[in-house]
């Protein structure tokens, strides 16, 4: 693999992680065991057997969990702790014979995107469950799943673009990510509002 395509797979497989990590780790081995694309020798491990099951598994239940307004909140709360290192992993993975300065260089972009990625999704799904009706809440989730299998196509078909894309991706995100900041103080502004009981005359 060159170095663009290299960069690409890291880049993307770091951004994909932030909103479907399970998926991205299967589809990744899959294609991968299938020879359909090639990884780099660091990212072998995503072909072996157990890790495709369990990653397949875990894909079949984020997807469900991804559709059920509230429930999707607490589960992307919980998976912080799991989206952010996993896409350090994954880029770490790419550039595994790159040198060690690459490869920790390689990590702290990987899990700099993907926590920017989950951030994302993230608050604008917390912001999204303020409202009584789950269209918006599936509308935001098919959105999603669209914009990872498109990025996951380009990632392999076409890096250059990817990157071009991924570049407009992060601007958006400087753009983005202080204004949901902002909505979730707001909203817990009003729950604590809302908690606090009323004063007695």
């Amino acid at each position: 693999m060159d170095t663009l395509q290299n960069i690409a797979l890291a880049g993307g497989l770091s951004w994909a992680s932030g909103f479907r990590l399970y998926a991205t780790v299967f589809i990744a081995g899959l294609l991968g065991r299938l020879g359909v694309v090639p990884l780099p020798e660091g990212l072998h491990v995503l072909t072996d057997t157990w890790v495709l099951v369990i990653a397949g598994l875990l894909a079949l239940g984020e997807f469900v969990a991804d559709k059920v307004p509230a429930f999707d909140s607490v589960w992307d709360a919980i998976h912080t702790f799991v989206r952010v290192p996993a896409g350090a992993l994954l880029a770490w993975g790419v550039f595994r014979d790159a040198g060690a300065g690459t490869q920790f260089a390689a990590a702290l972009l990987g899990g700099t995107l993907a926590s920017g990625t989950h951030l994302a999704k993230t608050g604008g799904r917390a912001l999204i469950n303020t409202s009584p009706e789950p269209f918006s809440n599936w509308g935001a989730s098919a959105g999603e799943d669209i914009s990872w299998l498109g990025g996951m196509y380009l990632m392999w078909a076409h890096p250059a673009v990817f990157l071009v894309l991924l570049g407009i991706f992060v601007l958006f995100l400087l753009w983005l990510v202080p204004k949901i900041v902002r909505g979730l103080r707001a909203l817990a502004r009003r729950l604590r509002g809302k908690g606090t009981p009323t004063a007695q005359a």
